[in-house]
């Protein structure tokens, strides 16, 4: 979808100088979503490319060529790079691809932690992970993507437990750090689940409460709702910060 230098907004690495790769498609409807228009994978659709002179180009790329963009878009010393989407994990082969092309770069995935299988198949091509921790009762309705061996995605919260603790397992021990975003309207004890998955299979792994930046019908979360959260992520022992979106805070993309 683009190929673009920035700061990196979240998690364990915020505020790092980086590429991002924005990849087209994601099965899911977070309404907190801030990039809707990755949801859809159009083959008539181009990429922006925001170099010296931003260009329009296919869509379609092979990781030699995304590879070529990163370095065109950097315009200096090599930055690490951020795979992001959409879901990149709806083109696991593309990842473990770029991550050949890019050397010695330290390469990010950002994922929503909703395909174990996919993070299984890419796990050592990447350097980083950070992994979001996702509320069934948030989810809208999946909408599968069409596409030759792409993991199903879950669909209540039965299948949604399990893929949250698989790809925890999955990261645990590793460089990664777990995203939770935090909006209005749910109570503190909605995410004991979710905190005590975490402290059971990945104790050290760094947290971060992200209250949500408003996006149309979702509100800010209280300051209350937060510090609860926080103090039950340090009840159970976890590593665990506040960081809003630091590239909205900036004002850059």
């Amino acid at each position: 979808m683009e190929v673009f230098a920035s700061f990196q907004g979240e998690g364990l690495y915020a505020g790092e100088p980086q590429v991002f790769v924005r990849l087209r498609g994601c099965p899911l409807r977070c309404p907190w979503c801030d990039t809707p228009g990755s949801w859809h994978v159009q083959p008539d659709a181009e990429a922006r490319i925001s170099a010296a002179a931003t260009r329009r180009v296919p869509t379609r790329a092979t990781p030699f060529q995304v590879a070529c963009w990163v370095a065109e878009v950097e315009q200096g010393a090599p930055r690490t790079i951020s795979v992001t989407g959409g879901e990149p994990l709806m083109w696991p082969e593309f990842i473990r691809g770029l991550s050949s092309m890019v050397g010695s770069r330290r390469l990010h995935l950002e994922t929503a932690g909703a395909h174990p299988r996919s993070l299984a198949r890419v796990i050592d091509a990447v350097d980083h992970t950070s992994l979001d921790l996702k509320l069934p009762a948030e989810m809208g309705e999946v909408q599968e993507l069409p596409g030759p061996g792409f993991e199903p995605s879950p669909r209540d919260a039965a299948e949604w437990r399990a893929a949250r603790r698989a790809c925890l397992e999955l990261v645990a021990g590793r460089d990664a750090c777990a995203k939770l975003i935090v909006a209005a309207g749910r109570e503190h004890g909605a995410y004991e689940e979710l905190l005590a998955d975490l402290a059971r299979l990945a104790p050290r792994l760094p947290l971060f409460l992200q209250p949500v930046t408003p996006v149309g019908p979702v509100g800010a979360a209280p300051l209350e709702l937060v510090r609860a959260l926080a103090e039950d992520a340090l009840d159970l022992g976890l590593r665990v910060r506040v960081l809003p979106q630091m590239h909205r805070v900036l004002g850059v993309p």
